[in-house]
């Protein structure tokens, strides 16, 4: 594959949790720093988490989900996952990753999360 693969998104009630999960096996991104993105509707696509290229390693997160989302990448660098607690309805949109900073060429599909009572 070229592009990563996300999955994870779906519908969620306010307060729910959800677990994002990113394949970046055979992509040229696997040992960069990771982030996830989203895109809400009508919205610029925003850099929501971000971690380095290892497990354990440095963390950033925008303060609309900080103490809320979670970055994880693991020990073969080829899974990347974003634990969702405590969602809201502003955190409704499409997830993406992709290497920190973002690469143009490497955009998936995203997964789409939709938090709705």
């Amino acid at each position: 594959q070229v592009q990563p693969v996300e999955s994870g998104g779906g519908l969620v009630q306010p307060g729910g949790s959800l677990r994002l999960s990113c394949d970046v096996s055979g992509t040229r991104l696997i040992g960069h720093d990771m982030g996830w993105y989203r895109q809400a509707p009508g919205k610029e696509r925003e850099l929501v988490a971000a971690t380095s290229s290892f497990s354990g390693g440095s963390t950033w997160y925008k303060s609309a989900v900080q103490g809320r989302f979670t970055i994880t990448i693991d020990d073969t660098k080829t899974r990347v996952y974003l634990q969702m607690n405590s969602v809201k309805t502003e955190d409704t949109a499409v997830y993406y990753c992709n290497r920190y900073p973002a690469e143009i060429n490497s955009w998936g599909q995203g997964t789409p999360v939709t938090v709705s009572s």
